[in-house]
This record gives structure tokens, sequence and C-alpha cells, in this order.
């Protein structure tokens, strides 16, 4: 009887170390802004992926935006809007707005 509880333990423990976590991703638009933005797409990118929870940036779907993959929960669209904003170059800073 032993047996077959040690055995079933050391099933169980090495199903729990194979199976892999499931995220889930969510998509979050941002509307980019300010005059010369276009110029530090990557400082923008830079600036996105600082942010714990961002997977990928991605701004060729839409001209003027920017398409960001994260960690659904993980991070809130407000973090995302803040990094783009810190993000400047030569006086000319860059926004960004989550598109709803």
């Amino acid at each position: 009887m032993k047996t077959f509880i040690k055995l079933g333990v050391l099933i169980g423990f090495m199903c729990a170390i194979t199976t892999p976590a499931i995220s889930a991703e969510e998509n979050v638009t941002l509307m980019l802004g300010g005059k010369y933005c276009d110029a530090y797409l990557g400082d923008v990118e830079h600036a996105l992926r600082q942010v714990a929870g961002v997977k990928t940036v991605d701004f060729k779907s839409m001209k003027g935006h920017a398409v960001v993959t994260v960690e659904s929960g993980r991070v809130k669209p407000e973090q995302l809007t803040t990094a783009v904003n810190g993000v400047k170059g030569h006086s000319w800073y860059c926004t960004g707005e989550v598109m709803k």
C-alpha cells in the first residue's frame, strides 16, 4: 500500500513540474501622439518593455499606434501610458492614449 502511495505522490509531483502554467494575454492599443514621436519608436518600445508583464510591442499593425501584448491582470493600461508619456527627444514629448 505504501508503495502505491509513494508512486502516486511521485507521479503527481512530476505532472506538476512538467505542466506549464498558462497565462492569459490581452492586447492594449495605444494611440501615439506628439510631434516627431515616430522618430522615437525605439525609445517608446524600450519604455514599454520596461513595464513588468509586457510581452510584445507592435507598431506595424496600426500606423500611429502601439499594440502591446500584456499578461492579463498584471499590467494596468495607465502603466503603459505613463511609460510612453515619459519618452522625450529633444523637447518633443511622445504621448500615449489607450484606445477603447
